[in-house]
């Protein structure tokens, strides 16, 4: 899919083009300073054999780059995983699927250019919507997800990145159409038969094509504007699909709809429906929560003066602290993929938030390390 494509418009669009600017402008001394969440039961020392969890980064923060150009700046990082775009909003700008999938000698250097600078290629994502109601942008969007599982299935990557889709609301919608409330009635049937007439018949299709080829992950973020936008509606449609659907536990989106971010990983994370972590903060402004509500999320620095919600880097919606026990929880609930930085900080753009988020983790997981053997 190309970046042209007028049915597909991306935050990462905007973010690709604002450069930099000064750091910590709608950080607030509330939102940088929320309590630690606590689950009943864990401490500091729940665990007494942490994971050093990899520490790695969503390519489309990079959209400039060239391949050499992103694995150097990678190494320079420090990074040690990477999550690479195959198609879909996060476009394949580093990876040319069908190049690599047709020439075995064009893979294997692809390959070659992470491991000689030592960093793990650990997902392919495919976010798209394969539900569409329109069946042109529904077929792209599962052929990429083909694509993607065939990639994976070559080079060894064992999860799978992406949306749960969102169909019309009836046959002959032409308009994706995203139903949370069931009232009046109306809705409560529309929703019924998106779930029963086009998500749990598409992803068991889709399920069933990635196990045929040795995948058994498919991280699915939970994201408005999509069917599965919380742990319910996630946990609703791995018990309809099989344990093939997990969660790329993406806390942004989590934040704002008031969730706890400790509790979501051990609700999720006991169930081994965990199988990819995106690493990026969302401010809120009580103030503004609490005069417009949570529904009143921006993605453009010049809307934030009116904003109840944004995103930003990790550690500028919430302390360190809550960072650290987010990273503890991965680390107690046995949690084995990645956590992957995902920038889309209207003011932290590119690589300095990027950078921010990164030093963040790496102090974070470094104190629980040392903690253990303390």
């Amino acid at each position: 899919m190309s970046n042209s494509d007028p049915l597909s418009p991306t935050r990462r669009n905007f973010l690709a083009t604002t450069g930099g600017v000064i750091a910590g402008a709608v950080a607030t001394p509330h939102s940088l300073s929320a309590a630690v969440p606590q689950v009943e039961g864990t401490s500091m020392h729940a665990n007494s054999s942490r994971r050093k969890i990899p520490i790695g980064v969503f390519d489309p923060a990079f959209p400039d780059l060239t391949l050499d150009q992103l694995v150097e700046k990678y190494e320079s990082m420090g990074v040690e995983a990477a999550e690479i775009g195959t198609g879909g909003y996060p476009n394949n700008k580093h990876c040319p699927v069908p190049e690599l999938l047709d020439d075995p000698v064009k893979l294997r250097a692809w390959q070659k250019k992470f491991s000689d600078h030592n960093i793990q290629v650990a997902t392919l994502s495919c976010h798209g919507n394969p539900v569409h109601p329109d069946r042109n942008i529904a077929q792209r969007d599962w052929e990429t997800f083909q694509k993607t599982v065939l990639l994976a299935e070559r080079i060894g990557v064992k999860v799978i990145v992406g949306f749960s889709g969102c169909p019309g609301g009836n046959p002959s919608d032409t308009n994706p159409n995203w139903i949370t409330y069931r009232w009046p009635p109306e809705y409560a049937a529309a929703l019924d038969w998106q779930w029963k007439e086009k998500v749990v018949p598409y992803w068991k299709q889709a399920a069933k094509f990635a196990r045929e080829h040795g995948i058994h992950r498919i991280a699915l973020e939970m994201h408005p504007n999509f069917v599965v936008y919380n742990p319910l509606t996630l946990l609703k449609l791995r018990d309809a699909v099989g344990e093939e659907i997990g969660a790329n536990n993406d806390l942004s989106h989590l934040f704002w709809q008031g969730c706890d971010p400790v509790e979501v990983i051990h609700l999720l994370g006991k169930q081994g429906a965990i199988y990819h972590a995106h690493m990026k903060d969302t401010v809120l402004y009580p103030d503004r929560v609490g005069k417009y509500g949570v529904l009143n999320f921006v993605f453009e620095k010049q809307d934030l003066k009116v904003a109840s919600d944004a995103f930003r880097a990790v550690g500028y919606g919430h302390s360190v602290s809550v960072w650290k026990s987010i990273v503890q929880a991965y680390m107690d609930v046995g949690y084995e993929g990645i956590l992957s930085v995902e920038n889309e900080d209207p003011i932290l753009s590119g690589e300095v938030g990027v950078q921010r988020a990164l030093y963040v983790l790496k102090n974070v997981r470094e104190e629980l390390l040392t903690e253990q053997v303390a």
